[in-house]
């Protein structure tokens, strides 16, 4: 089968124009207009912050999440999908079709560099409307006041009359024409520190707000805008849900205040015996690891400190819940302006779930609610778990087995860390069996050159004088088009001298908290790295060292790092 024709023909039955299959099949390295009414879908992604690997129903929780089942039942589902194990590196690949670190994003904190055309700047190009609300994370953060000053901003109490970090790195100047939402990265679900509407401040918000709710409100808005044009759309949706501190609404809460009470080892293994009822491992080839507690024994616990737990989980489920309302209301809206069947929605999350619990204000954190009431690090009380004086995570033994069947979490190269779920729905355009799996490894850098091809161009050469690093993902397109399995190069990792690379079924990976030791895995035959072959296979794992080295040095590693990102 020619692959290049029947693409052609995929795009062309999605009644594309001349010019956009001229400029797909012909590998135009400019962008143009296309003109006339173009059919070409609407896209939409929607990221998750912290998700586990089995939050959601349709990959093996318990968590009530319909609307995201729903697009998985009639959509396709990857089980072997990448991010970059980190919030702002998975966000700059994502919008780049880049390495993190190719665009400026070796260290957090960092504004995404201008070698790296976003998704928004290329399409707005064709004649595509570009919307964004949440997260960004992409924007310079180490330029605050420090010290009391610093709390005080945090906080509210003091207002400078300056910007959140360079404005010429936030989302408006990024290629979406419309923002609203968040520049830094960590914020108060209930009343959040660097929220913009563009490049305006907004300095205060109403008294029932919640950031899931308010980015829900304004992607609606959005789409309400956009669905008046005959200009097909773009628009990214980041959830800073169910990233800590673990904020839900009290009537959400209710729902999973009893769920919990069984433990993080009884929800691991119920969550991977439905995973093994859904297809999405066999036991064959996937050895179940315990949960990684960090010395927590949940048999050794007294019925308060069990308590205390659930209740923290249930916040956790209950963040995941209001994600999924969201989705809900965001379809809805679709469906009204007539957009839903040919909105190619493509849904995933930025990292596993996260181990992290915040001890002190700082950088980052706030210390008091605008009202001056102190929030609270430690020594909570049970039933303000989950309100805005609360200000914690869920911890290790929560996300381990929030990421079943797999081992760690947030910030590790290993499977729980940069393993996400991955959803794709388009009824207009997806060619695979409603419901159906793929296994075919991908990684949030192939969702750009994917809008990209959908769009019917290729990302050029330079941008606004800047001369552009050569994409590194693949287009899924030929998955889209229910063509099977492409060839996939090697995938590299690397985060806070934790690094791994995977080649065909191998994995090498080492620990960022022992760098200098890999281990290497066949996941085709243990995908939950259970049984280290590196010294029983010198010879493959060095080979693959060998090639991570290479990129490691192709890609400047050491250097950029030196020069702090």
């Amino acid at each position: 089968m020619n692959t290049h024709i029947t693409r052609r023909s995929f795009l062309k039955k999605l009644g594309m124009t001349s010019a956009a299959l001229t400029l797909t099949t012909a590998g135009c390295q400019s962008l143009s207009h296309l003109g006339g009414k173009p059919k070409r879908p609407n896209i939409m992604v929607i990221m998750a912050d912290d998700l586990g690997y089995s939050d959601i129903g349709c990959y093996g929780g318990e968590i009530q999440t319909p609307n995201l089942n729903k697009l998985a039942y009639e959509g396709l589902r990857f089980t072997q999908f990448y991010n970059c194990s980190r919030c702002c590196p998975t966000r700059a690949s994502l919008l780049t079709g880049q390495y993190p670190h190719q665009v400026g994003l070796t260290l957090n904190g960092r504004s995404m560099t201008r070698n790296g055309i976003t998704i928004p700047e290329a399409l707005k190009e064709t004649g595509y409307s570009t919307a964004m609300v949440g997260k960004w994370h992409l924007t310079r953060t180490d330029q605050e006041p420090t010290g009391e000053l610093q709390l005080q901003w945090l906080d509210h109490q003091i207002d400078f009359d300056r910007a959140f970090g360079p404005v010429e790195s936030y989302p408006i100047n990024r290629g979406f024409e419309r923002h609203y939402g968040v520049i830094w990265g960590v914020i108060d679900h209930f009343d959040p520190f660097s929220l913009v509407d563009g490049e305006t401040p907004i300095k205060e918000v109403p008294k029932d707000f919640y950031f899931t709710d308010a980015i829900t409100d304004k992607a609606i808005e959005y789409i309400d805008d956009m669905s008046r044009t005959d200009q097909p759309f773009f628009m990214y949706v980041a959830h800073t849900a169910p990233h800590w501190p673990i904020h839900a609404r009290p009537e959400d809460i209710e729902k999973y205040k009893d769920r919990y009470h069984d433990g993080w080892d009884q929800l691991r293994a119920d969550r991977f015996q439905r995973q093994l009822k859904m297809g999405l491992f066999s036991k064959d080839n996937t050895p179940l690891p315990p949960v990684q507690t960090n010395g927590w024994d949940w048999n050794k616990l007294s019925a308060d400190e069990k308590a205390y737990e659930a209740r923290k989980m249930a916040v956790h489920a209950a963040m995941v819940d209001r994600v999924d309302q969201s989705t809900g209301r965001i379809l809805d809206a679709l469906k009204a302006h007539g957009q839903y069947d040919n909105t190619i929605i493509i849904f995933f999350a930025d990292n596993g779930a996260s181990p992290e619990i915040p001890g002190n204000p700082g950088y980052d954190r706030p210390s008091k609610k605008r009202d001056g009431t102190p929030l609270k690090y430690h020594n909570i009380p049970i039933d303000e778990l989950g309100s805005e004086v609360s200000y914690t995570g869920i911890g290790a033994p929560w996300a381990n087995a929030c990421n079943t069947p797999f081992r760690y979490w947030k910030a590790q190269s290993y499977e729980g860390g940069n393993h996400t779920p991955m959803i794709i729905h388009w009824p207009a355009g997806l060619k695979t069996k409603s419901g159906s799996l793929t296994d075919q490894v991908g990684h949030a850098m192939d969702i750009m050159p994917t809008c990209l091809e959908l769009a019917g161009i290729t990302c050029p050469t330079e941008y606004q004088g800047n001369a552009l690093t050569p994409v590194q993902g693949k287009s899924l397109v030929p998955v889209i088009a229910g063509q099977g399995e492409f060839k996939r190069e090697p995938i590299f990792f690397e985060h806070e001298h934790g690094r791994a690379i995977r080649i065909g079924d191998w994995k090498l990976v080492a620990n960022k908290n022992k760098p200098q030791k890999w281990e290497l895995y066949n996941l085709a035959e243990d995908c939950t790295e259970t049984n280290d072959l590196a010294q029983s296979n010198p010879e493959k794992a060095k080979e693959m060292a060998d090639a991570w080295d290479d990129w490691a040095r192709r890609i400047q590693l050491e250097d950029k790092r030196k020069n702090n990102g």
